[in-house]
This record gives C-alpha cells, sequence and structure tokens, in this order.
C-alpha cells in the first residue's frame, strides 16, 4: 500500500483523494492516471527522465512540484511490457463481425453449391 505524500498514512493505490487530509491523488479524478508528488516541495523535474533528454512538455516545466508525466531517471525500464499492436489485434476487437462474415459466406457458399 502506497502512503500519502501530505499525511504519511498508507491508502490502497485507487484511491483518488486521501480520506485523511482531502489530498487529490489521482489526477483530473481517474484512478488509472498517478499524480506524482514531492515531498518538502522539492522540484521533479531534476530527477525527471523526460526533463534530462529534453522531451519534457508539460506547463510547469522546469518547477514542477506535482506532475502525471514523471518517470524517475534511475527507473529500471520495463522490458517486460507486452507489445499494444499484436498480430490478431483485430481478432479479439471484432470478434462477433468475424464470425457473422464466416457465417454468411458459408451460407452463400451452400446456397451456390
Amino acid at each position: 500500500m502506497p502512503a500519502c505524500p501530505r499525511c504519511d498514512r498508507n491508502i490502497p493505490s485507487t484511491t483518488i483523494i486521501c480520506p485523511h487530509c482531502q489530498l487529490t491523488l489521482k489526477a483530473h479524478g481517474h484512478p488509472g492516471m498517478s499524480l506524482h508528488r514531492t515531498k518538502d516541495n522539492r522540484i521533479l523535474c531534476d530527477t525527471c527522465a523526460y526533463h534530462a533528454d529534453d522531451s519534457c512538455n508539460f506547463p510547469k516545466r522546469p518547477s514542477a512540484t506535482s506532475c502525471t508525466l514523471y518517470q524517475a531517471l534511475n527507473a529500471p525500464a520495463n522490458i517486460y511490457e507486452k507489445p499494444v499492436y499484436t498480430v490478431p489485434w483485430w481478432r479479439k476487437i471484432n470478434q462477433a463481425w468475424l464470425a457473422l462474415g464466416i457465417l454468411i459466406a458459408i451460407s452463400i457458399l451452400v446456397t451456390i453449391f
């Protein structure tokens, strides 16, 4: 369980607002979008990978104390991340349409022969 940056109490990882101190923990009220904050109002940009390679487009750069884009410089790269687009991606999305098309094709073939 992560701890709240303001009150240091343990809270569930999906909590949007800290129930103890009312600090917003997730960006834009979305449970999947983390809002990175610093303790003691230090600047996040000094330790951010996007700031280091000059690819950051956050409006509060270079003095941001909270950020949705933050990626630590010393964070390990996730080499086991599954690729977004795999070969059968269209089959998962359009499985019902594919089944209907095959059924229609078989019906037409049975009708013709």
